[in-house]
């Protein structure tokens, strides 16, 4: 490809609204551009990338013994009535209506509409096991998209659908996709971390996710979730699934006898650890969230944070966010008081479930509060003073430091990016739907599925993130969109401009995806362009070819020699096999 004819247009400056480098610096080398909020043009350099990342997933995708096939962007409500997934998806599912009235959704994922292509396909446990998978766009209305391609409303993603006779075939099949999924990224050029993590809307009993681990030293980056691991034994989980033993802390607040006291200003745990001069461990933090349209109070250690995702889990929700301060004052009428955030408990509350986080049980002497502004139960013991919630559940966020539930050693936390996960889904969908073959016997039984994702323009905008430096885009060298740009220093130099031209059509010969550099412009602007776009090798035709010499770089490490240009040749045409 010609620079001179190649459909890119690169910027000087980073855009405005973008946050994260993977944006950034897709927008300003001329990747992709975006039409509207959370939605992007992939253009041609881009187009290049997808598809070979596309062409990486079909080969593992092959070889692990799946089947492609292609399943409609848009979806009729029924399915997805039947699968109870239609009024409790939430605002991500877009909906909308056909000429006919009959209501229709954008796929923002697959498993209804496979559902029912092997309810009507497979009728024995012969035709078992089974793995088919798409590659395609999906759309997800995010309330607020972000991030560019990481966190946006359209997007390219692989997913894949597993059916097993029972859990032992599900088990394998989970296996050989984990096995896939690790190869796959591998050769994406990507170190990923799989996770234990939480199947959200998908459902399931069992997920994983494959995480892609960023540089935490750079402002930019792009890490979405925390990742919690341990050195010793291996255990790792993404910051909603983790789980650890507490560290030891002070439990017993000391007090001699239960007692409302005043506690003027003290709206926060600090603030009131301070003005008591207690630990905060020993404060019992109430907290109103809003779930599905439910109130919620959650109760948990006055030192530790709720993790939203496990709190709407315990409820079996599928949507949460903290009450605003209307809400809270309409909990607060209805139940006689009239207390402010800070101040409340759950003690006399009406229109409202509790739940407690397991750090609450062995509080004793405690303090909380008691829905009076300005004042709190100090002492307080449960059973005695105030009851235990029936409601007690693990809504705590793991820390750096707590110890391994596995080994007892010390947990490290870390950021990153999901690029893929796997869901052991059993029957989810498969009863719901009906969706059964005949076993051996001759009895109908439910399908055990499994559902496999990975977000392809994901994992492009997630290698960006780890691959990039000052100067701009680093590819690894399977997914760049060309092996290698040919910059001749000079168009108006003869010398330099034939030998550039020699290894082009050299290069073109040998099937290596090469670019020239043939435009009028200065030297300095064709070398940070170069950079930018981030071709894995580039040959710089310069005053040295009087000597019989080019310039070799290597972009990942920043390396040049100086080589006669058949080396140069035969560098390149070894890589690129």
């Amino acid at each position: 490809m010609r620079m001179s004819r190649l459909f890119v247009q690169t910027l000087r400056e980073y855009p405005a609204d973008a946050e994260v480098i993977s944006h950034k610096l897709l927008v300003r080398a001329g990747y992709i551009r975006k039409l509207t909020n959370g939605v992007y043009n992939y253009l041609p350099l881009m187009w290049r990338v997808l598809k070979k990342i596309e062409n990486i997933v079909r080969e593992e995708m092959d070889k692990a013994g799946a089947q492609e096939l292609l399943m409609p962007f848009v979806q009729p409500a029924e399915l997805w009535q039947e699968s109870g997934r239609w009024d409790v998806y939430g605002k991500e599912l877009m909906r909308l209506k056909d000429r006919h009235s009959r209501e229709m959704c954008l796929g923002p994922t697959h498993e209804e509409i496979i559902t029912a292509i092997a309810r009507e396909g497979i009728r024995s446990y012969k035709q078992l096991p089974v793995n088919l998978y798409q590659i395609q766009s999906k759309f997800r209305d995010e309330i607020r998209p972000r991030f560019g391609l990481l966190r946006g409303r359209e997007f390219i993603m692989k997913d894949a659908y597993s059916f097993d006779i029972d859990e032992e075939g599900l088990d394998k099949s989970y296996k050989i996709m984990e096995k896939a999924y690790k190869r796959i990224f591998e050769r994406c050029g990507l170190e990923t971390k799989m996770v234990q993590s939480d199947s959200g809307a998908i459902g399931g009993s069992v997920s994983h996710e494959f995480m892609v681990l960023v540089n935490e030293n750079d402002e930019n980056n792009a890490g979405e979730n925390d990742v919690f691991y341990c050195t010793k034994c291996g255990y790792s989980a993404n910051s909603n699934h983790a789980v650890s033993i507490l560290n030891e802390a002070v439990t017993d607040g000391g007090f001699t006898k239960a007692e409302i006291i005043d506690t003027p200003d003290t709206h926060s745990i600090e603030e009131l650890s301070n003005f008591l001069h207690i630990p905060q461990s020993v404060i019992c933090k109430a907290l109103i969230y809003v779930i599905d349209g439910n109130y919620v109070l959650a109760l948990i250690r006055g030192d530790k944070t709720v993790e939203e995702t496990k709190l709407m889990n315990a409820f079996a929700g599928n949507d949460i966010r903290i009450a605003r301060n209307d809400e809270m004052d309409e909990i607060m009428q209805i139940s006689g008081f009239n207390a402010v955030a800070g101040f409340i408990g759950p003690k006399g509350l009406k229109n409202i479930e509790i739940i407690a986080d397991e750090t609450v049980k062995d509080l004793k002497n405690f303090v909380i509060g008691c829905n009076q502004t300005d004042k709190h139960l100090i002492g307080a013991n449960w059973g005695v003073d105030v009851e235990l919630p029936e409601k007690i559940a693990d809504i705590r966020l793991v820390e750096e430091n707590d110890k391994c539930v596995d080994c007892g050693n010390k947990l490290k936390v870390t950021r990153g990016i999901e690029v893929g996960n796997i869901f052991k889904l059993g029957t989810k969908y498969s009863k719901a739907m009906n969706a059964t073959f005949t076993d051996k016997d001759g009895q109908e039984k439910p399908f055990i599925m499994g559902c496999y994702g990975i977000g392809v323009s994901r994992t492009a905008a997630a290698a960006v993130e780890r691959h990039h430096d000052e100067h701009g885009i680093i590819w690894p060298l399977s997914i760049a969109p060309y092996t290698v740009i040919i910059v001749p220093v000079s168009d108006q130099d003869e010398t330099q401009m034939k030998t550039a031209e020699e290894l082009y059509n050299k290069l073109l010969a040998a099937n290596v995806e090469v670019i020239i550099d043939d435009r009028s412009e200065r030297a300095g602007v064709k070398l940070k362009d170069a950079d930018l776009i981030g071709i894995p090798y580039r040959i710089t035709v310069g005053k040295t070819i009087k000597d019989g010499l080019v310039e070799f770089k290597t972009r990942a490490t920043g390396e040049t020699e100086t080589i006669p240009p058949d080396e140069a040749l035969k560098r390149i045409e070894i890589l690129s096999y």
